[in-house]
């Protein structure tokens, strides 16, 4: 427990010196002119007025419990978070941010508990059945932690380990835990946690051999725990969409012509460039 303790508190630390500045820059942020007058169409939200969004607020940097008020009073801040603000603003609605495990927000847009899910989110088919997804807005790439010294230098290595932590509910769970005739390890040999932080806490109790996770939060991961490392080598690389219940298509077509305007003018790189910087990205 009190290494958990101390892995989280150096982990604040290094995602609050990362963010900070631009927080505090960027706290009532104004809507640019080329979100202003969009042709959004006629949709509805669950409760009018508002814009609600689940997440998992574990994966630095794309969302996060803030130290503070957050980006723009959010009480929280991070890639996503700073995205949906802006899709709210643009739509005229308040962003309201829902935080639970990453599962159960992907559950609260299925059954219409929240109106879409910025978590880091990946397409999959499986997904595609009961959700519907916007147009990729970032870069995902899952890679794997180990311990420095383990037998596991490369990908291919991980078929012979006794156990891989991953996050319940995302794709690394679901491309590790399929079986070896479909390209994964088993169910076996596989145990999913509620979030990175507490895998990462049992690959440094060594009660797993490593653990898959996005880029992004396992860089933060391994700063904060000398003696782990990142493998040179990728796990899978995805492309990271918000999504919205099925079949929810005027919503959908609101929030991807603002998504779209973002990209387009540079604004989703400019906040992605506020937490990750160039060579990480790349």
């Amino acid at each position: 427990m009190k290494k958990l303790i101390a892995m989280l508190l150096a982990l604040t630390m290094v995602l609050s010196l990362g963010s900070m500045a631009f927080a505090e820059e960027a706290e009532t942020p104004e809507l640019p002119d080329y979100l202003t007058g969009l042709d959004l169409g006629e949709f509805t939200t669950i409760e009018e007025g508002k814009l609600i969004m689940s997440t998992n607020a574990a994966f630095p940097p794309y969302e996060m419990v803030a130290d503070g008020e957050g980006f723009a009073g959010t009480g929280f801040e991070g890639i996503d978070v700073e995205i949906a603000w802006y899709l709210a603003q643009a739509v005229g609605l308040e962003l309201q941010i829902d935080d639970m495990e990453f599962d159960s927000a992907l559950i609260a847009v299925q059954e219409n508990k929240s109106d879409m899910m910025l978590a880091g989110l990946t397409y999959n088919e499986e997904r595609d059945e009961v959700m519907d997804f916007s147009t990729p807005y970032a870069n995902g790439v899952q890679v794997v932690i180990v311990p420095e010294g383990s037998p596991i230098e490369t990908v291919d290595d991980l078929a012979s380990a006794e156990m891989i932590g991953t996050q319940r509910g995302t794709t690394g769970y679901i491309y590790c835990s399929a079986t070896p005739e479909d390209g994964g390890y088993g169910e076996d040999h596989v145990t999913a946690y509620d979030n990175g932080a507490t895998a990462v806490q049992a690959l440094l109790n060594g009660q797993i051999d490593a653990v898959v996770i996005d880029n992004g939060p396992a860089k933060e991961y391994v700063a904060a725990n000398p003696g782990l490392k990142i493998l040179d080598t990728e796990f899978t690389n995805e492309d990271y969409c918000l999504a919205v219940d099925q079949d929810n298509t005027d919503l959908l077509n609101a929030l991807n012509t603002v998504l779209e305007t973002m990209i387009d003018n540079g604004l989703v790189d400019e906040i992605v460039s506020h937490y990750v910087s160039a060579d990480e990205a790349e």
